[in-house]
């Protein structure tokens, strides 16, 4: 995959018309933190088959026309690891509503029952036969018009490898009965992330 491509403030209309025509892409991004109340969105990267994109969020930016569209579009599957996150970020700061959903963390956890560990490294690690570089993972994705190579580079592989990594979690999913559950799964995101940005904590608890 050569195709790389960095955009300001949104997706332009040529690049969104592409995206539109596809099955599934994988989304995922960058923030100045954890708490979407704090800290700001830095970037939201997309992949399908064949191109890499990363478009740059400027400080203060609250919505982001193309994006929304492709987010909310029901043909697309939208693919992410630890969607909560992600989702979450993308509704509280541009007012995107992403639907449909896939999180390869959640069906890491239904499907390899026999490891404890479902970070995205160790999932590309075992599926991809590939080791993820993570060690722009904290670093400071503010100064968005000059990232180096290493976090451009950082960013693209966190979406590089989704698009697969779903594919043969579902071939495990399907072979131990688990698929139904998982789609069940995806479908209650949008509410989990609802309750979260209204910081409810543990409400299915007694």
């Amino acid at each position: 995959m050569e195709d790389f491509q960095v955009c300001d403030r949104d997706l332009p209309d040529n690049i969104l018309s592409e995206y539109l025509q596809q099955e599934a892409i994988a989304v995922d991004t960058e923030t100045m933190g954890l708490l979407p109340q704090r800290d700001r969105l830095c970037l939201v990267q997309l992949c399908d088959k064949d191109r890499v994109t990363v478009v740059q969020i400027a400080k203060g930016q609250t919505d982001a026309p193309n994006l929304k569209k492709l987010m909310e579009a029901q043909s697309v599957l939208k693919i992410f690891h630890f969607a909560r996150f992600d989702v979450a970020q993308l509704r509280y700061h541009l007012g995107i509503h992403v639907q449909p959903i896939f999180c390869t963390k959640i069906a890491s956890k239904l499907a390899r029952t026999y490891s404890p560990r479902h970070g995205l490294k160790e999932l590309v690690q075992e599926l991809e036969k590939v080791e993820l570089d993570k060690s722009s993972q904290s670093s400071d994705w503010g100064n968005a018009e000059n990232l180096s190579e290493d976090q451009l580079r950082y960013a693209a592989n966190d979406v590089r490898y989704l698009v697969s990594v779903r594919q043969k979690l579902i071939v495990m999913l399907q072979r131990e009965e688990r698929w139904e559950i998982a789609q069940e799964c995806f479908k209650c995101l949008p509410t989990i992330v609802a309750l979260d940005l209204l910081q409810y904590k543990d409400i299915f608890e007694h």
